[in-house]
C-alpha cells in the first residue's frame, strides 16, 4: 500500500465517530505503531483536527475543527448518501431541503458512472409519497440525537406531549426511526424506568451529558417493530373503516389491511394519531371511496369538501370567522 493510499485509508477510518487504538490503526493499515504516529502527524499538518490519547494504548479520533475537512466515502456510503440526500430534499426536515439538493449536486459531481447508475437505479426503484409539512424537525436536534446514539451517551432535552404538557427528560437513545413523514426516538426514560417513543419535532433543546453507558437490550426485536406495537398507545388515534371502489389489488396495502368485497370493491381498514393525516391518506388512494367510520372522519372530510368547493366558486365566499376543520 503507497503512503497517498495509506493516508486516506486512515483517514477513512478516523472520521468513523470513535477512537481508534494505535495498535488497531496498525494492524488494519499492515504498518507499525511508529509508522502511524508519523501518518497521523501528517494528517494534523495537513488541516484535520485529529485528538490522541494518553496511555499505554494511545488512540486517536477526528474532532471538530474550525473548517469542514473533506469527507471519504467508500462507495457503499456514497450511494447511501446520495439516496438520502435525494429523499431529504423532500421530507419534513426544517430548512434541510434546499441544503439537500446543493449537497447532492456537489456529490453527483464527483460520483463515479458506476456509483451514479446505482443512485438512479435506486431513486427510480423508490415512489415516495408526498408529505405534509405539519411535523418538521429541526436538524440540529436530529444530528445530536443521532451523535448520542452512536455513542451510547444519555440525553436530555425538552418535550411537549400531544396534550401539550410541557416537560425535561433524560434517556438513554436507542435509535431513530421514521416513519415517511414524521421521526420517533425510541429510548429508554431514566425518570420513568422504562422505555418510551419519542416524536422528535416535539423535541427542544436537546443536548449530550457526556456520560456513556452500555447500550440496554430493547424488548423487542427491533426498534422498528417496538414502534409498531407501542407507537398507538402513547397518542389518540383514529381507526378508519373505508370501502374503496377499485379492486383489492389495486390498493396500496401500505395504507392498512385491505380485503376483497368484490371485483370491483374493497375494504380498507387504517389508522393515524389525527384527523387530517387520515383524511390524506385516503385522498391519496386515487380511488373513489365511502367512510364507514369514525363519524368524526366524515364530518372532517364534509367540510373539507365543502371548503374545496369554495376555492374553486368565485362567486361562494367563506363564512366570516372560518377556520380550517
Amino acid at each position: 500500500m503507497t503512503t497517498p493510499t495509506r493516508l486516506l485509508r486512515l483517514l477513512s477510518l478516523l472520521q468513523t465517530p470513535r477512537e481508534w487504538p494505535g495498535s488497531e490503526l496498525a494492524r488494519r493499515l499492515g504498518v507499525s505503531r511508529r509508522t502511524i504516529r508519523r501518518d497521523v502527524e501528517r494528517v494534523a499538518r495537513a488541516g484535520f483536527p485529529v485528538v490522541a490519547s494518553r496511555g499505554v494504548e494511545g488512540g486517536y479520533r477526528l474532532v471538530a475543527g474550525t473548517a469542514l475537512p473533506p469527507l471519504l466515502l467508500d462507495d457503499e456510503e456514497a450511494v447511501a448518501v446520495a439516496v438520502g440526500l435525494r429523499n431529504a430534499a423532500g421530507h419534513a426536515v426544517t430548512g434541510l431541503g434546499e441544503a439537500a439538493v446543493r449537497a447532492l449536486t456537489k456529490l453527483e459531481q464527483v460520483l463515479p458512472s458506476r456509483l451514479r447508475y446505482r443512485v438512479t437505479t435506486l431513486n427510480t426503484a423508490i415512489d415516495p409519497v408526498p408529505e405534509p409539512l405539519d411535523a418538521t424537525v429541526d436538524p440540529e436536534v436530529l444530528t445530536t440525537v443521532a451523535a448520542a446514539i452512536t455513542n451510547t451517551e444519555r440525553l436530555r432535552f425538552a418535550y411537549r406531549s400531544h396534550r401539550g404538557e410541557a416537560s425535561r427528560r433524560h434517556v438513554e437513545p436507542h435509535r431513530l426511526v421514521p416513519t415517511g413523514r414524521r421521526w420517533y426516538l425510541v429510548a429508554f426514560d431514566l425518570d420513568r424506568d422504562d422505555w418510551r417513543v419519542f416524536r422528535v419535532d416535539r423535541v427542544r433543546d436537546s443536548f449530550a451529558t457526556g456520560v456513556r453507558v452500555p447500550a440496554r437490550e430493547l424488548p423487542a426485536d427491533d426498534a422498528a417493530s417496538f414502534l409498531a406495537d407501542n407507537l398507538y398507545g402513547f397518542a389518540p388515534t383514529y381507526s378508519a373503516v373505508v370501502t374503496v371502489f377499485a379492486p383489492a389489488c389495486e390498493v396500496d396495502a401500505r395504507w392498512g389491511e385491505v380485503e376483497p368485497i368484490d371485483a370491483s370493491r374493497c375494504l380498507l381498514r387504517c389508522h393515524a394519531d389525527t384527523l387530517e393525516w387520515l383524511a390524506f391518506q385516503l385522498t391519496l388512494l386515487g380511488h373513489e371511496f365511502r367512510v364507514h367510520e369514525p363519524v368524526e372522519l366524515a364530518d372532517h372530510l364534509r367540510e373539507w369538501g365543502r371548503r374545496i368547493l369554495r376555492a374553486v366558486s368565485p362567486e361562494t365566499e367563506p363564512a366570516p370567522g372560518a377556520s380550517p376543520p
